[in-house]
């Protein structure tokens, strides 16, 4: 069984900061590709950041000089480091993570989420 845990989440004023955990444990072969994503009440969930095993990451527009994807593959985590938040950042943030169990299977896996909240 695998579980994928976030945490890091809570209330911040605008221009602040804060680090995201993404956790994944359980019979983990490999963690691949891992991406955070964000949905605020009445949006669609979006792309925030995605970094593969290698590290190569991506962003949208919207995020990007001011998130940092990173990872520590010996402790499958993923962290997402957020600078200068804004209100319009202010949602539930999900890491969905692709885990191989063993060499020939790879699953798709998603945490409960954190609550960011950006406000005065």
């Amino acid at each position: 069984q695998v579980h994928v845990v976030e945490s890091g989440g809570g209330l911040v004023q605008p221009g602040g900061s804060l680090r995201l955990s993404c956790v994944a444990s359980g019979d983990i072969y490999r963690v691949n590709t891992v991406g955070w994503y964000r949905q605020a009440p009445g949006e669609q969930r979006d792309l925030v950041a995605q970094i593969t095993r290698g590290g190569i990451t991506n962003y949208p527009d919207s995020v990007k000089g001011r998130f940092t994807i990173s990872r520590d593959n010996a402790k499958n985590t993923v962290y997402l480091e957020m600078n200068n938040l804004k209100p319009e950042d202010t949602a539930i943030y999900y890491c969905k993570a692709e885990i191989m169990v063993n060499r020939n299977y790879e699953f798709e896996y998603e945490g409960q989420g954190t609550q960011v909240t950006v406000s005065t």
